[in-house]
C-alpha cells in the first residue's frame, strides 16, 4: 500500500507483556540516559502508563522478546515500577528488526553524534547480510545512499558518521560532548587505538582539542608512516590563534601536596584558592 512506512506495512500482535520478559535489542546504539527528559519520561508513565506501546520480536528459542522500538519508555517503566507494559509482537528476523530499529529511533528529537554512527553502521551492516545491495555496483556506497536516503543525510554524510565508530571510547565521548566536531573527529578515526591514545594524553596534557588542521596533519603523518610521539605531542602543543595562555604544571610536582581521591579538577581549584589566600595575605601586609 503507497505512503505506508516499513512497519506499517508488518503483520503484527498488539498484547501486554511482562517487562521480565523484554530484552534489550542486542548492540543497539542508544543510550538510556538518567537526564532531565527521562525524569519527565518516567513521571509520564507514573501518572498515565506507557502510551505507546512497545515494538518487539519474539526472541528465537525463548519465551522472551527483543526490544525493537522504545528502550527509553521500557527504562522509564522499570524506572516507575511498572511489571508489564503495552507491545506491538512483529514476527520477523535479526536484520529486518535492526532496519526496523534504526528507521525508528533515527528522527528523535535528540540523538547524539555516536548513536547516529553506531545506528548507521548497523543499518549497513543488516541491508548487507539482507543483500539488498549490488557488489557490482559498489555495495558499500550504494547501502550508505539508501541509509542516508532514510535518515535524510547524504551518501558522504553516513560514511562520515559510520567511521566515527573507529574512535576510542573517550574520543568518541568527546564528540558526544560537543568538544570535538564531526570534521576533526573523521580525520582522527583513521588513527590507529594506540596513537588515540596518546593523542588523547597530550589534549588531556595541553587542555586542549585538536582542530581540523592538526587532525588532517596527524592523518597525513599516520598515512606516510612518520607519526612519532614527538611529533604528535609537536602538533597538538602548537597554540592556536583563539587559545588562551596557560599555566603548566607537570602532575608529579604536585601531587604529593593533595590527598589521593583529590582529581585533577580538585587540584586545580584547590591551587587557585591557595594562590588567592596569598594574594590577599600579601595585600594586607602591604596596607
Amino acid at each position: 500500500m503507497k505512503g505506508m512506512t516499513f512497519i506499517e506495512k508488518k503483520l503484527c500482535n498488539s498484547i501486554v507483556i511482562p517487562i521480565a520478559k523484554l530484552h534489550p535489542f542486542e548492540g543497539h546504539p542508544y543510550k538510556d540516559l538518567d537526564n532531565e527528559e527521562m525524569e519527565m519520561l518516567t513521571e509520564s508513565v507514573q501518572n498515565e502508563g506507557v502510551l505507546s506501546p512497545l515494538i518487539v520480536r519474539p526472541l528465537e528459542g525463548t519465551d522472551g522478546y527483543e526490544v525493537i522500538s522504545g528502550h527509553r519508555r521500557l527504562h522509564a517503566a522499570q524506572k516507575a515500577g511498572l511489571s508489564k507494559v503495552p507491545a506491538l509482537v512483529y514476527e520477523i528476523g535479526r536484520e529486518e528488526a535492526a532496519i526496523m530499529l534504526v528507521d525508528s529511533n533515527l528522527h528523535r528529537e535528540h540523538i547524539l553524534p555516536s548513536e547516529k554512527a553506531f545506528a548507521y553502521k548497523l543499518k549497513m551492516e543488516a541491508m548487507k547480510h539482507q543483500g539488498r545491495t549490488s557488489p557490482q555496483v559498489g555495495e558499500k556506497l550504494v547501502t550508505a545512499e539508501k541509509v542516508g536516503a532514510d535518515g535524510g543525510d547524504s551518501k558522504n554524510q553516513v560514511l562520515r558518521y559510520v567511521r566515527l565508530t573507529h574512535l576510542i571510547p573517550e574520543l568518541l565521548q568527546l564528540v558526544d560532548d560537543g568538544k570535538i566536531a564531526l570534521t576533526p573527529a573523521v580525520e582522527l578515526s583513521y588513527l590507529p587505538e594506540k596513537a588515540q591514545t596518546y593523542l588523547l594524553e597530550e589534549m588531556r596534557r595541553n587542555d586542549c582539542t585538536p582542530s581540523l588542521s592538526q587532525a588532517i596533519r596527524l592523518k597525513k603523518e599516520y598515512q606516510a608512516k612518520t607519526l612519532t610521539v614527538p611529533k604528535l605531542r609537536s602538533i597538538v602543543g602548537e597554540e592556536k590563534a583563539n587559545q588562551k595562555e596557560r599555566l603548566k604544571i607537570p602532575m608529579e610536582r604536585i601531587r604529593k601536596f593533595f590527598p589521593k581521591s583529590y582529581t585533577p579538577n580538585q587540584i586545580e581549584e584547590a591551587v587557585v584558592k591557595l594562590c588567592e589566600n596569598n594574594y590577599r595575605r600579601r595585600t594586607e601586609q602591604e596596607r
